[in-house]
């Protein structure tokens, strides 16, 4: 599987991004899909899940402001990033898996500005 995220930038705080992650493959439906974030100096950490299902989980962090979808037919999963705080300010990666650790995509930096 190949995961290629895109949709990072710079923001100010209080913008919104749209991030997106697209994978190859014929089985994009069966995988759990999650973006996760390394700020610099910190620890790569877990952002958003949605299963095939469409259940979802959210970093406690960013409940609230942050929306993950996924789009079968288009083997893509989103992230909305609503009301951006400098804190946010990472590199973002998407992930697919049926187990762990599953395939990371390359990474996309969001930068947000006070």
């Amino acid at each position: 599987v190949q995961l290629q995220a895109s949709g990072g930038g710079l923001v100010q705080a209080g913008g919104s991004l749209r991030l997106s992650c697209a994978a190859s493959g014929s089985i994009f439906g069966r995988y759990v899909m999650g973006w996760y974030r390394q700020a610099p100096g910190k620890e790569r950490e877990l952002v958003a899940t949605i299963f095939s299902g469409g259940h979802t989980n959210y970093a406690d962090s960013v409940k609230g402001r942050f929306t993950i979808s996924r789009d079968n037919a288009k083997n893509t999963v989103y992230l909305q990033m609503n009301s951006l705080k400098p804190e946010d300010t990472a590199v973002y990666y998407c992930n697919a898996r049926t187990v762990p650790p599953g395939y990371w995509g390359q990474g996309t930096l969001v930068t947000v500005s006070s």
